[in-house]
């Protein structure tokens, strides 16, 4: 006789959890789960091969080419160093402004956001630049290093997002069209991180001490605003500009960013063999992570369709007496709760397979729900006692900073993504208004 729906449902996700407390690395924890329950659940041997030969078409689909290929870009941007000409330019342009590096921070984490594509990256490389430097000019904790963990975790949010790619191809929504979405919140939280910043200053101006430094001309700032910046205009018009008007679908424009940033390297002369070898070395790491992750969330998924969990735990929520929105906010609660326990990758994994059946079955639009999931990750960076960015904070901070110090200049930062997540409910078009274009 076989289980309730619950029962396998709770066998399954807690066997997961048990591994990945044991130390199995995450992708492995579901591929063994999910191998034991199709042998007992789904006829023995037959069940398992049948489980792993399906498993192959997912991660054999054209549109995960994109990973890859933004991880490249990203890579090639951060090893040819093309980052530090960004940087120093839009520090030239600050000038004097009161909170000068905060500012910085928002600036150049958002800018980098387009171009890096990872939100580990993002925070590490904005924290090395600058925790240090806000350290000695006197910068209080909440004004250095809340501004690098909030504006570093935008990577999930802005394209090119390796993880919105990641969820469009495991939830099997539009991938071009979750990208493009992304720009609407992503912006809104960097406005939202600046009018912090403002505020704190208002409010305590002495935890941004101004200093003084030198006024450059305004023909040197345009001049290297023109060499540095206005070029990667290149690389964004690759990846955004040629999915928003049609002209390539999201793997092929990976394709043309890639491209872009080849050319820019050659024409500021900083591509070395060097660079492009250790570029494609990290990608490839990433790239076999993220495949295996796909494999374990694809084969679980299909035990859960196979034994009826799913469409128990789908029939079940339906027939709740609560309307969707309820139902919305407890989805969004529980990405919140294995935010603080989990990885992005991991919470993917578990949440996708049941989460977007019911968000269907509540006719949300998909892209729209894809990116409040997605804004829900990056909420989980910032939340202890797991949250990655705090952690890549950790590595980067000045010696002797606590860890409940790094936890409270993020929870501003979480505020302020919480007041975004409540926009875009209220007011899907934020989300959608992008990729509506694409369609016509």
């Amino acid at each position: 006789m076989s289980m309730p729906w619950y029962e396998t449902m709770l066998l399954l996700i807690g066997g997961i959890v048990t591994l990945m407390m044991a130390g199995f690395p995450v992708p492995f924890a579901f591929l063994t789960v999910n191998c034991i329950a199709a042998f007992f659940l789904m006829g023995g041997t037959g069940g398992i091969i049948q489980v792993l030969a399906n498993a192959t078409s997912s991660v054999s689909t054209f549109t995960l080419v994109a990973i890859p290929m933004f991880l490249l870009m990203g890579e090639l941007f951060f090893r040819t160093q093309m980052v530090l000409r960004v940087f120093d330019t839009l520090e030239m342009m600050l000038g004097r402004v009161p909170g000068r590096l905060s500012y910085l921070a928002v600036a150049g984490g958002t800018l980098f956001s387009a171009l890096l594509g990872s939100s580990m990256a993002n925070t590490a490389m904005l924290g090395s630049l600058l925790t240090g430097e806000m350290t000695r000019r006197g910068y209080k904790s909440h004004m250095s290093m809340g501004p690098i963990m909030g504006t570093g975790g935008l990577a999930i949010i802005i394209p090119p997002s390796g993880l919105a790619v990641l969820l469009g191809s495991l939830a099997n929504i539009d991938v071009g069209g979750l990208l493009i979405g992304g720009f609407g919140p992503g912006l809104l939280l960097a406005a939202l991180y600046v009018l912090l910043i403002f505020i704190q200053l208002k409010i305590d101006p002495r935890a941004a001490p101004q200093y003084d430094v030198a006024r450059p001309r305004l023909g040197a700032m345009l001049s290297s605003f023109a060499m540095n910046v206005l070029p990667m205009g290149l690389v964004i018009f690759s990846v955004v500009g040629l999915i928003l008007l049609g002209w390539a679908t999201p793997t092929e424009s990976a394709a043309f960013g890639v491209l872009a940033v080849l050319v820019l390297a050659v024409f500021m002369r900083c591509l070395s063999w060097q660079a492009v070898r250790l570029s494609v070395r990290g990608a490839v790491r990433v790239t076999a992570s993220i495949y295996l992750i796909i494999v374990g969330s694809s084969t679980f998924s299909q035990v859960l369709a196979y034994t009826g969990a799913s469409t128990g735990f789908i029939n079940a929520a339906t027939s709740a007496h609560v309307g969707p929105n309820v139902m919305l906010l407890i989805m969004f609660g529980v990405l919140l709760l294995l935010g603080m326990l989990m990885d992005s990758a991991s919470i993917l994994l578990l949440t996708v397979p049941i989460f977007f059946p019911l968000a269907a079955a509540l006719h949300f639009d998909p892209i729209w729900f894809g990116l409040i999931e997605l804004m829900g990750l990056e909420i989980g960076l910032l939340t202890p006692p797991f949250g990655t960015s705090l952690f890549v904070m950790m590595g980067v901070a000045p010696k002797g900073t606590s860890f409940v110090t790094v936890v409270m200049a993020a929870v501003p930062y979480v505020v302020c993504d919480l007041i975004a997540v409540g926009i875009l409910m209220a007011f899907p078009p934020l989300g959608t208004f992008l990729p509506s274009l694409m369609l016509r």
